[in-house]
């Protein structure tokens, strides 16, 4: 059985999922009606990946008889001032998602739960890959400039990305 603090903290983990979910629509949505249609469907994508990971949240918490407290999910930003600024949030965003899986594990760890600890293993790992995913896409994006072709021509690139992360 988990602790009170262990089941409140993973619920507050599945909500910040969830909104990382709802902002990769919002930013999708954007990307789509600025014609970056390559940036839109890879956003698309990852929205559905950032939903999966609340959803492993939740299958850990049914698994263990913890209760399920579903957070209300604040809004996400939806203007943008060009791709740049929306990956650069993204990649923002996934740093914090870091942050607060790092704090996660080392309460468990702290708190001796080492089950909690293990499964948490795969988070571990999967914001190191989405970190390294997205700082890249900035570092091209920067490299490339904002001129009409270049723009383009990245987008083709995360385009490329599509179920590779």
């Amino acid at each position: 059985m988990l602790s009170k603090e262990v089941i409140e903290r993973l619920n507050d983990q599945v909500a910040k999922e969830m909104f990382a979910s709802n902002l990769y629509l919002s930013m999708s949505s954007w990307c789509y009606t600025h014609r970056f249609d390559g940036a839109g469907a890879f956003l698309f994508e990852h929205a559905g990946q950032e939903s999966d990971h609340a959803k492993r949240l939740i299958t850990y918490l049914n698994e263990t008889d913890s209760k399920l407290k579903l957070q209300k999910i604040k809004e996400p930003e939806s203007s943008f001032e060009s791709l740049l600024d929306v990956f650069t949030r993204t990649y923002e965003h996934e740093l914090s998602i870091t942050k607060s899986i790092n704090e996660l594990v080392d309460f468990t760890l702290s708190h001796k739960d080492f089950s909690t600890f293990n499964f948490l293993q795969w988070y571990v790992a999967e914001q190191h890959e989405e970190e390294a995913l997205f700082r890249g896409i900035v570092d091209k994006i920067k490299l490339v400039g904002n001129s009409g072709n270049s723009l383009y021509l990245v987008d083709q690139y995360i385009k490329t990305l599509i179920g590779k992360s």
